[in-house]
Formats: C-alpha cells, structure tokens, sequence
C-alpha cells in the first residue's frame, strides 16, 4: 500500500485513480454505454487504504472516524487520498473497464502515467479491463499510405482498405505499446485483437441515415469467457476495438467504435465501473 510521507513526496497520478469516484456503476445490459461518466483528462494524486499524517505521525484508516476528527491536521491532498482510497477499497476484485481514447495517448507524459497507474490499481486488487481508441494514429498512417478516408454521421467509413491499416495500426504499434508500458510500470497485461478468441463479435452498422458505412462494425457478442479467465490469471486484457464478423463472415475485419466497444464490454461483464479517458467529449447520453 502506498503512503504519503512526511516530505509530501507523493505518487502523481494522471487520471485512472480519481476518475473512480465519479465514474457510474454499470448495470446488465448497458450495451451502447451512454454517459456514464463525460470525463477529461486531469492531474491528482493518489494513496492507497491508509496514509501517514505529516504532522501527527498517526496512521489513519480510510473510513476511520479519527481520520475525520484529524481533518484540520492534514492538508487537502491528505482528505482527497483518504477518498480515493475508499473508492479503490471498494472496488478490490471487481471489475472496471477503461476506455482509454486515442487523443489522451498524444502526450507520452500521460501515457506512461496512465501505465503506472493501471499497474497501481491491478496491485491494489481493482480487475482492470482496458479497451482503446487510436484514431489519430490512424489518420497518421492513412496520410502517410495514402489511403483516403471520410467521416459520415460522426463516424469513419472504413473500406477494406481503411480497416487494413486501422487493424495495422489499432492491433499493432497502439495495443502493444499499451500492454508493454503496463507491463514496464510493474503489472501484467496482455495485448489482444477483437478478432482474437472472438471477443468482438460483429454484424455491419447499418447507419440510421442511410449513410453506407463501409466495414463499421456493431457488436453483437462478446466472448467474456476470455476475459475473466486472463483477470482471473491476474492480467489485464488491453483490447483493441477491430471485431469479427459473425457465421459466414468470421473471416471479416470490422472497425468498432472504441466507447461503444468498452460499454459493450462492461455491460456483459456486468462491470462495476465503466470509465471513458479522454480530452473530448466522448459518449454522450440522447439529452
């Protein structure tokens, strides 16, 4: 368990940690992920279940009626990590899927902080279910491929050829970069495709305003077997968003939305927490 010190030589923390206070619980069949948290990224800081009082030297409890009596004694970092410790206490062997977006990885700072503090909550107990975006890094390759690419009703018509390089990207260079930095910062994670042991099982979107998708994918199953069996091994699964078609088409590549993949996850894994990171508004509710 972390403590804080009497020099305030704290861990920082990037967003992961604090976000558990406000982020909503998640019920069964929560499948297009609504708002259950419109998040932006931010800095704090971050104990674990108990902290040492710089000017007591006493050892408070998070939930400890002393902690409350003591509150005058310790500054505003102290009673935030107090929080955040209750959060995490209450979240030991339950499960949190955290979409992680593509522009919240543009900061190499916020990526290796989002690391470490992946690895704190998976040493804490918490069972953490990464899904991840990458849509800068793919409008990157696109440019330098020279694949053109559209956006329709909000969304990236992803042809063939769209899909091959956000698979390329999505799957390759993105995935392992976050499984190997999780993995660098002291936990243990797994990078995975959609299309692996089929976790993302998907149909074509067929979009509401008669717009032709291309290779979109919606998901219509998720194969949770897979994912608790490597969480139950004490790894986090980081999963790209690129699906598998379903029957006849199970050898078909499909682009999914990244918010929409992560609540799809949480809803069947009937998680307690769903967190969307990201610098933008993300998933928005119908208000």
């Amino acid at each position: 368990l972390f403590s804080y010190n009497q020099h305030k030589q704290a861990m920082k923390l990037s967003a992961v940690v604090p976000l558990l206070l406000v982020a909503v619980p998640i019920a069964r069949g929560f499948v297009p992920a609504p708002a259950a948290a419109r998040l932006r990224l931010g800095t704090g800081t971050v104990t674990a279940s108990s902290f040492v009082s710089p000017t007591t030297s006493s050892l408070y409890a998070a939930g400890d009626d002393k902690s409350t009596e003591a509150s005058t004694d310790v500054d505003d970092f102290s009673l935030d990590a107090l929080k955040v410790a209750g959060a995490v206490k209450s979240l030991n062997d339950r499960t949190i899927v955290v979409k992680y977006g593509g522009n919240a990885m543009t900061s190499e700072d916020l990526a290796s902080r989002f690391c470490q503090d992946v690895a704190a909550l998976q040493k804490l107990g918490v069972r953490v279910v990464v899904v991840h975006g990458g849509g800068p890094q793919i409008a990157n390759m696109l440019d330098k491929v020279g694949v053109e690419s559209r956006f329709e009703g909000g969304m990236r018509v992803s042809s063939p050829e769209v899909v091959e390089v956000a698979e390329m990207v999505l799957c390759g260079s993105v995935n392992k970069k976050i499984s190997s930095g999780i993995c660098s910062a002291g936990g243990l994670a797994l990078g995975l495709s959609g299309r692996d042991a089929n976790i993302l099982q998907c149909t074509k979107m067929q979009d509401k305003s008669g717009y032709d998708l291309g290779n979109v994918g919606e998901v219509k199953d998720v194969n949770v077997d897979i994912l608790e069996d490597l969480l139950d091994m004490g790894i986090v699964p980081v999963v790209s968003p690129i699906g598998t078609g379903i029957d006849d088409e199970s050898d078909v590549a499909y682009n999914c939305n990244a918010d929409v993949a992560a609540g799809r996850i949480a809803g069947e894994m009937r998680a307690a927490r769903v967190i969307f990171l990201t610098d933008i508004a993300g998933v928005l509710d119908k208000k």
